[in-house]
């Protein structure tokens, strides 16, 4: 295992090598040197540039309404997504701390800390290290030298796995399981979330801290999904594992350790409560052919408000999540449906910090009175909860949408939860089940789709935003001004919302990938005129995302 790791970090290590080399040749008076000097300066005043659109944002909450034991369990909580935090490394830049000991500009090391590894996450995944080449679409999910079609034609068992690693041992591909694999940190966040069990006075969340403990050793993470979906009276909760697939570009399949730590709002958790009881009635009315909407989405499962104080891993790189919805097992989500966590405070944060700025410079003036804190939250929140709506198998007899769907699942899935969102709104605010205007969700949901673009189209979710923008933009849902600000159509704007659903549960149900990659290369992409209008809001200075300060010191507890 350790002579695996070795010949990974030297294989990445190539390019930092080269540049270091060449770098000590710049007293040269060479062509080269030169070259090499003025690209390094380059990147250098890129970073200076690149840094300012993240705002620092102190993540805390009131710490009184826990429990003496649950201030106990706290910090073994963070001390365990700290562990997630190192295995995320490991996966998308194993050789950190060796780069960061060549590089000297402290606004490089920072920005290099934020993207967890030498490439811009909310810019296509640009380099901004000198000599270091294009990101590897598989990153360390596999060998560098794998091609997809070798994989997909080798006898390795689990292909698609979510939870191993694929390696070459004396040129054979072979799969090695996470739990071996990276055992010694994974025993060591297991043993800490043992602790934090007999700790617990809540006996959900000793279940679930025992069963993930056993599930981070094992692979196994069923079993504590089904007791995490099962717990109702917590106060402190923690998302922890690998989880999400974004990081595998290759095949959308393995995933990225990750982790949040979670202290419950049970006043506002109260409040969302009886959305999730209606979703069958509102998969039944999706604007789509009966066909992809015969499945009847699960209904045990919560609806839940917290304050998240620390992120960890995959979450924590480049843009911050500020909702969850898991488990992504779909058979879970069938039987039992899924819990739709919204991260309450980092939800504000961005509002205040971003999606208002941002709407005092985009948006039609008379318009601007409808953005709208209790929207932004709402819609959200229904993108989460759309997660559970339309189809998860094919109607193609291609099996599982995710299977059939491949590197191309995650964008379209995420791409429908915008826009099925956007529609479980209207439809709830029509039977009087949520108060509030419908410009106000309509206008906050436009602001926040300008505010999302600033992402780029390199992620899952950038390229869903892009979709719904220019899709909308091409029926006529809103107006671009002379001046670059946007004004939304609201007739045309639910019209369109119902017609992209169709289009989207069609390419789901359908599990044509070949249709999904088209249009993803039509519609995922941001225009010369939009990015003119995004380039007048870096001019302003508006952030375009957060960074956390966090941990047990910013929480008081030290």
């Amino acid at each position: 295992m350790r002579k695996i790791n070795i010949q990974i970090a030297k294989a990445f290590l190539l390019g930092t090598a080269i540049a270091t080399s060449i770098a000590a040749c710049t007293s040269k008076n060479t062509e080269e040197g030169h070259s090499t000097k003025k690209e390094a300066d380059s990147l250098t005043e890129y970073v200076a540039q690149r840094l300012p659109i993240y705002e620092k944002v102190r993540l805390t909450t009131d710490l009184n309404l826990l429990t003496p034991n649950e201030r106990k369990i706290l910090p073994l909580l963070i001390e365990a997504a700290q562990i997630m935090d190192e295995l995320f490394w490991k996966q998308a830049y194993p050789q950190r701390d060796s780069l960061l000991a060549t590089i000297k500009d402290e606004k490089t090391r920072e920005f290099l800390k934020i993207n967890y590894g030498p490439w811009d996450r909310l810019n296509g995944d640009k380099p901004f290290v000198a000599g270091i080449g294009e990101k590897p679409l598989g990153v360390t999910f596999y060998p560098l030298d794998m091609t997809k079609e070798e994989l997909e034609k080798s006898d390795v068992k689990d292909k698609q796995g979510l939870y191993s690693v694929i390696r070459r041992e004396e040129g054979k591909l072979t799969s090695i399981p996470y739990h071996i694999y990276f055992a010694t940190e994974l025993q060591k966040a297991s043993s800490l979330l043992k602790q934090a069990a007999l700790l617990a006075d809540d006996a959900g969340l000793k279940k679930y801290l025992n069963l993930r403990a056993d599930a981070l050793v094992t692979d196994n993470y069923t079993a504590s999904d089904y007791a995490w979906l099962d717990m109702k009276t917590n106060g402190l909760d923690i998302i922890i594992g690998p989880i999400e697939n974004y990081e595998d570009k290759l095949f959308n399949a393995r995933a990225s350790f990750e982790s949040y730590v979670l202290i419950k709002d049970k006043e506002w958790s109260k409040r969302l409560a009886k959305y999730v009881a209606m979703l069958p009635e509102l998969q039944k009315g999706l604007p789509v052919d009966a066909k992809y909407k015969k499945e009847v989405p699960g209904t045990d499962s919560e609806l839940n408000a917290y304050d998240v104080v620390y992120y960890a891993g995959d979450c924590n790189a480049g843009s911050k999540t500020i909702a969850v919805n898991l488990p992504n097992d779909e058979k879970i989500q069938q039987e039992k449906g899924t819990r739709r966590s919204q991260l309450k405070n980092a939800m504000k944060a961005k509002f205040d910090k971003i999606l208002v700025p941002i709407s005092n410079v985009l948006i039609d003036k008379e318009q601007q009175k409808h953005i709208k804190f209790d929207a932004f939250f709402a819609n959200v929140m229904f993108h989460e909860v759309a997660h559970g709506l339309g189809i998860k198998n094919t109607v193609t007899g291609k099996g599982m949408v995710r299977t059939a769907l491949q590197e191309q699942y995650s964008w379209l899935e995420e791409g429908k939860a915008d826009v099925l969102g956007l529609y479980m709104v209207t439809g709830l605010l029509k039977k009087g089940e949520l108060e509030g205007d419908i410009k106000d969700f309509y206008t906050t949901y436009m602001a926040g789709i300008l505010r999302s673009v600033r992402f780029g189209a390199s992620s899952a979710h950038g390229k869903a935003n892009m979709q719904c923008f220019n899709f909308f933009q091409e029926k006529g849902a809103f107006e671009r001004s002379a001046q670059g600000t946007y004004k939304v159509n609201y007739d045309k704007f639910a019209a369109a919302m119902n017609e992209l659903s169709a289009v989207i549960l069609a390419l789901q149900g359908n599990g044509d990938k070949a249709a999904v990659e088209k249009a993803q290369k039509e519609r995922g992409i941001i225009k010369p005129e939009l990015q003119a209008d995004l380039d007048k809001l870096a001019q302003k200075g508006i952030p375009v995302d957060v960074i956390f300060e966090q941990g047990v010191d910013v929480l008081g507890m030290k």
